[in-house]
């Protein structure tokens, strides 16, 4: 999932309505899932898009990573992932993150 540079919650929303619809036609456990936010804008209302999104995917997720998480998005990612029960692992770098994918099958 593509959220890089996305500057407003109407962007960000529509890539999660996309995303969404594919993640949670597929069967549990089956979906291996990448999240690139490098410079994307974030806000209180995108934090709550986040959780809702991340909390309805875990039951068809089997692997999530994501890649972009640094400075204030590092402590609510932090927090997310407490409040959803969800396990996504962040790298720095997209190669990294892929190749960490492929080793969870």
């Amino acid at each position: 999932m593509d959220f890089s540079g996305l500057r407003n919650n109407e962007e960000i929303a529509q890539v999660m309505h996309e995303s969404k619809l594919f993640i949670r036609s597929q069967l549990p456990k089956s979906v291996y899932g990448l999240a690139n936010i490098e410079n994307m804008h974030f806000n209180n209302d995108i934090k709550d898009l986040f959780s809702d999104f991340v909390k309805g995917n875990k039951e068809f997720m089997r692997a999530s990573a994501v890649v972009g998480v640094t400075g204030l998005k590092q402590i609510v990612f932090n927090g997310l992932m407490k409040v959803t029960g969800r396990e996504v692992k962040s790298f720095d770098n997209i190669n990294v993150a892929k190749d960490w994918l492929v080793s969870k099958n």
